[in-house]
């Protein structure tokens, strides 16, 4: 009887599992239930996701998910629609998205094979390259002069792996310092406690830009790989990633989204006006034309 008993509490747990699973998954009839979007926001990713001077979110992946709020605002039907900004950070943004906190993502994480265990992707948005930056009188020229050096990296990015994989593979014998977010790992590096800051080209180029003296730091020569950005989502959401991509496929078919790219990577941008002469890549010009979310394996 008890083992019985045992069965049926089991069979139910199983059951409420499944079915609170499939409510987290219905992002749609939570935001018509709610009559709210949450947007997952990052206050120092230039450009994708930062503060102005007025402490407003602003960004690349900002203005895109506007127009997809908008686009879901259309398909349910709804005469308003409350959008509310969620702070996250590299550390918690996956646990955000998962437990429903947030509906979507707007702000600058690469889509992976490993990611998407967890967690959905929007077709690419941006396409990076890990690389090194690091202080232009330092004296390291190439990654063979970082041996034995101490680097940083921001904590939740996959920065750590790709330094360790390349320590490994150069013998480098590299020691690592983790950092709350890319404002912090710019500061570990301009204090001298790291001899190099390695990230994502664009998120390195976006905090070279914006420091006090931008000639003070150089890239170095290596470029590793190519980081394809999405729109993170919840995991098994087709409904929902259907409207997410299929706006992102009109702005690109339309044009709109090289207008958006423009504005936030060619011209002057929030808060001091600074420009980060960054041209559409032909690697993200081919994913504009045809718009997808594969990685490579």
């Amino acid at each position: 009887m008890l083992q019985r008993v045992s069965q049926v509490i089991l069979v139910a747990a199983s059951a409420f599992v499944l079915v609170s699973n499939v409510q987290a998954a219905d992002t749609l009839a939570k935001i018509k239930g709610t009559g709210e979007i949450r947007l997952g926001v990052r206050d120092a990713s230039v450009p994708f996701s930062f503060l102005d001077q007025k402490e407003n979110y602003v960004g690349f992946s900002i203005d895109l998910c506007h127009k997809i709020a908008d686009r879901v605002k259309q398909t349910l039907g709804m005469s308003s629609l409350k959008i509310t900004n969620v702070p996250v950070t590299s550390a918690n943004r996956i646990a955000l998205v998962n437990n429903g906190n947030v509906d979507i993502e707007c702000a600058s994480t690469a889509n992976s094979l490993d990611r998407q265990k967890q967690v959905g992707f929007s077709v690419a948005t941006f396409v990076s390259h890990t690389r090194w930056l690091v202080k232009a009188n330092s004296g390291i020229k190439t990654a063979a002069d970082l041996k034995g050096k101490t680097v940083v990296y921001t904590q939740g990015s996959n920065a750590l792996e790709f330094a360790k994989e390349i320590s490994q593979k150069n013998h480098l014998n590299l020691k690592y310092i983790p950092a709350h977010d890319h404002g912090e790992s710019m500061l570990v590096l301009e204090n001298g406690r790291a001899a190099a800051f390695i990230e994502d080209d664009i998120l390195l180029a976006a905090k070279k830009a914006d420091a006090k003296d931008p000639s003070a730091y150089t890239f170095l020569p290596e470029s590793y790989n190519s980081l394809y950005y999405g729109l993170m989502i919840a995991k098994d959401d087709p409904a929902f990633k259907k409207v997410v991509d299929d706006t992102l496929k009109s702005l690109m078919a339309s044009g709109e989204f090289d207008r958006i790219y423009k504005q936030w990577f060619e011209d002057a941008i929030p808060p001091r006006g600074i420009k980060l002469n960054f041209p559409m890549s032909q690697d993200l010009k081919a994913r504009v034309t045809s718009p997808s979310d594969k990685v490579p394996s």
